[in-house]
């Protein structure tokens, strides 16, 4: 193993649990704003927003759309059906966008051992984090989980102009912590914007892929299925 200077940090589904947070949120969303009216069952409305929503995402990160537009499109295009006159059906769409971002800090917790394995981190190296995710949201994490000042610097994508996998993100995160590329390592769970956004800017990665996923032909620099096995590596 390299000797590395620093260590770079994804937060969804890395440290935090968005996944979980996530689906209570949206169970709350369905039950509320009674949305069996177009969908009949809850799986069936997850299978209208998460591919859409997963699609924002992409060109999010590829800067082809703003936030606000990512924040209101994801909601509004699943409830097209609702029978809203006027302007009703954009105003839902924000509504409902706003009480997702509200729930998932309701819902907020962190993967299984995660406080564990960033406080190791932590002991070791200058920790940074590197986030696609909102910054209103973000930071409220950071201090709930209690974990804020294992962070040497912290990279929220909006903040920085630049969204992950776009190289600069990556390379902003070395200027502050004045090493080069490969002095750092990236750990992530998403292969799309955390190990290929690494890779594109020479910077070695840690792919924690899940256990029971298929094998693909896509590598990282290490590939771990659960976090505590970081500590086996680093």
């Amino acid at each position: 193993m390299k000797p590395y200077k620093a260590i770079f940090l994804d937060w969804d589904d890395t440290i935090g649990d968005w996944t979980t947070a996530e689906h209570k949120a949206q169970q709350d969303i369905y039950d509320h704003y009674r949305l069996d009216r177009l969908y009949p069952t809850f799986e069936d409305y997850l299978n209208a927003y998460k591919p859409y929503n997963l699609e924002l995402w992409g060109r999010y990160g590829r800067g082809e759309i703003t936030k606000d537009w990512l924040h209101f499109e994801r909601f509004y295009r699943p409830i097209e059906g609702l029978p809203v006159t006027g302007d009703g059906l954009r105003d839902l769409a924000h509504e409902m966008g706003a009480e997702f971002l509200r729930l998932t800090n309701k819902y907020f917790c962190l993967i299984p051992d995660a406080d564990r394995v960033v406080k190791y981190l932590a002991s070791k190296y200058p920790l940074t984090i590197i986030s696609n995710g909102f910054k209103e949201v973000q930071y409220y994490k950071f201090e709930r989980a209690g974990l804020a000042s294992c962070f040497a610097h912290t990279l929220i994508s909006e903040e920085v102009g630049i969204n992950k996998p776009q190289p600069g993100i990556f390379e902003i995160a070395l200027q502050r912590n004045g090493i080069t590329a490969d002095e750092a390592l990236m750990i992530g769970d998403s292969y799309t914007s955390d190990i290929a956004g690494a890779k594109a800017a020479g910077i070695d990665q840690l792919w924690i892929k899940g256990d029971g996923l298929p094998v693909t032909e896509e590598t990282a620099t290490y590939i771990v299925p659960k976090i505590t096995d970081i500590m086996n590596i680093l």
